[in-house]
């Protein structure tokens, strides 16, 4: 589960980034909203299994609070997921 769940954190993390440096500009500098809303939508469902994940690893791995706070914390800032894995996540 663990390596499913760190395959899934990669994708969220680029879905992100994708969102902040090339939907994002597309859609406010060159007016063309549609990649943003179907990057946007995809991006939605990864960050919505992250969580889930997260939620689940926590229970199975008995991880502590700390660090589930912050693997979640990781899927809001740009690069964290990234860096959550090279952390927490590699075995």
């Amino acid at each position: 589960m663990l390596q499913k769940f760190r395959i899934l954190a990669f994708l969220e993390g680029i879905s992100f980034l994708i969102i902040l440096f090339i939907t994002m500009p597309l859609k406010y500098v060159f007016e063309n909203p549609m990649p943003n809303k179907i990057i946007g939508m995809a991006h939605g469902f990864l960050f919505l299994g992250y969580i889930v994940f997260t939620i689940l690893l926590k229970a199975e791995l008995k991880w502590p609070n700390k660090q589930t706070a912050i693997i979640l914390l990781c899927s809001i800032i740009p690069f964290g997921t990234f860096w959550a894995d090279k952390k927490y996540l590699k075995s």
